[in-house]
């Protein structure tokens, strides 16, 4: 019904070629950026929660943390287990980061990527990772820790602009799945790598511990910049930058590892025609003004927020945090940490197998119902047992624990390597950059929300915000359900011709601008 998915062999003739080391290799190293934004997910709720760190920059939430005698006494008042943490300014510590990236991929980015190349704007991103990093080992007070957050963000805002554009473009059409879901798969090793560093230097004497977390994102920064001075420029990119025909053909020979690549070449070129054709019309306002690009423009929007509104990044966030709101002493909740992280790293590489395979309908619509049951558990039993003081049994906790790695494995093999490809995939190149950065605001304006507001949120809305998220978990799946037609195995410039099979988009679309643009790309 709505997959809207022909199995074409004309259609899939273009997108042949074999896996080459070159693009392996070329791919692997750009996935760094996933291993960066990894790494910075997860290192700031584990530092969060860390004491000397608290101690240093935010002693009010270690006195919460520490309870109080009771009024009656004339101590501190109790602190409700749902309010220890909320502070707006420990809040603002983790979200500056989103911010930036924000602000970077709107006003620079997204230019960048387009008219200097996806390379140009992964070593720029590399860059301001380094010096991100430097700034937040060395904070001395909360103003620097933020700014170190604020350039780690202008980093991520190149990075997640130019990554996926590239990883997209330089795989073969039919691994591209396989390939773009391999970028999540380094985004959890990269948070796997935080919460182990964490877990490790929590026990470091002398209270310095934070600071190695927090330079240590240097490491994987230093990696994706030398790496991406030595990467070739995509085809795609390289058409658009107006490179001769020759220089092109000859790169794409190199990535597909055969000579036969002109039918891929000529669609390459057609779909810049088609760009040009244009007038110089800015990408931004093509996707946001015309009517055939609204299905791109609904993905864009909707897959990274909805992504954002199950709740993934308020426990990835703080989830060491959350650990300790349910009992759990600070080695404890870092260690549960590291096996979750594992967890869903697992499931992660098994969706760079099954992608390709089922197709990303199958895997968001199997994901989605996995992390709906799961999530309203998790409320039902924070619900039930944990109240403003004391704590849930030892069995309880596990159990917890237990549901949390159920709804983490069911997001890793869905919706969070796929709410990067999908956006990806179903843009045109005449508005494919200016599409990713339509993805990567929305993204990073509903992390900054959920970042900000989710301990706030927990303080007040206690149990209940589990079912906030589980109710926005059903309305994805059922969107995806009716509206998301299937994009696996069609090379991507092709993939436009999609929403003319499918039941609702071609109303919304219209045949007559469908076609007029196919005559533009020939």
């Amino acid at each position: 019904m709505a997959a809207g998915f022909v199995d074409d062999e004309g259609r899939r003739r273009s997108g042949s070629g074999r896996v080459t080391a070159f693009v392996a290799l070329s791919c692997a190293t750009a996935a760094m950026g996933g291993a960066i934004y990894g790494y910075d997910i997860s290192i700031a709720g584990g530092v969060s929660s860390m004491e000397p760190f608290l101690r240093d920059f935010f002693p009010g939430v270690l006195r919460r943390m520490a309870g109080g005698g009771g009024g009656a006494d004339g101590g501190a008042p109790r602190v409700s287990n749902y309010c220890k943490f909320d502070s707006q300014l420990l809040t603002l510590f983790t979200s500056s980061l989103y911010i930036s990236g924000l602000l970077t991929a709107v006003l620079l980015a997204s230019w960048v990527t387009a008219s200097r190349g996806r390379r140009a704007s992964m070593i720029l991103g590399g860059f301001a990772y380094i010096a991100g990093a430097a700034v937040s080992g060395a904070a001395v007070n909360v103003s620097m820790a933020i700014l170190g957050r604020a350039l780690l963000g202008v980093g991520l805002g190149f990075t997640t602009q130019s990554v996926q554009l590239y990883v997209a473009e330089m795989a073969p059409a039919r691994y591209r799945g396989a390939f773009s879901n391999g970028i999540q798969f380094s985004l959890c090793l990269g948070a796997l790598a935080a919460t182990t560093v964490n877990f490790a230097v929590e026990k470091i004497r002398g209270g310095w511990g934070w600071r190695l977390s927090l330079a240590l994102a240097g490491v994987p920064a230093v990696f994706l910049t030398v790496g991406a001075v030595f990467l070739p420029e995509t085809p795609n990119s390289l058409v658009q930058q107006g490179k001769d025909r020759d220089t092109v053909k000859a790169l794409l020979q190199r990535i597909r590892g055969v000579d036969a690549v002109d039918d891929e070449l000529d669609e390459i070129v057609a779909a810049n025609a088609a760009a040009a054709a244009a007038h110089g019309e800015n990408g931004l306002w093509l996707i946001l003004s015309r009517r055939r690009y609204r299905p791109q423009l609904a993905m864009a929007v909707l897959i990274p927020a909805f992504t954002q509104l199950t709740g993934i990044n308020a426990i990835g966030f703080y989830l060491p945090v959350l650990l300790r709101t349910v009992g759990m002493g600070e080695s404890a909740a870092l260690l549960a940490t590291v096996i979750l992280v594992v967890v869903s790293s697992a499931s992660t590489l098994a969706s760079m197998f099954l992608v390709d395979r089922f197709g990303r309908r199958a895997l968001l619509l199997a994901g989605g119902a996995q992390m709906l049951v799961s999530e309203a558990l998790i409320g039902s039993i924070m619900a039930a047992k944990l109240g403003d003081e004391g704590a849930p049994s030892k069995a309880y906790a596990t159990l917890l624990v237990v549901l949390i790695g159920v709804y983490s494995t069911g997001f890793g093999w869905s919706w969070g390597p796929l709410s990067w490809l999908v956006p990806t995939e179903v843009l045109p190149l005449e508005v494919r950059s200016a599409g990713q950065s339509v993805a990567v605001a929305t993204c990073f304006a509903l992390t900054v929300l959920v970042a900000q507001c989710f301990l706030a949120a927990l303080c007040r809305m206690k149990a209940w915000i589990f079912f906030f998220f589980a109710g926005w978990i059903a309305a994805m799946t059922a969107f995806v359900y009716f509206f998301l037609p299937e994009t696996k195995g069609i090379p991507i410039e092709q993939v436009g011709s999609v929403w003319e099979e499918h039941w609702f988009w071609r109303r919304i679309v219209g045949t007559d601008e469908i076609h007029a643009s196919s005559k533009l790309s020939k």
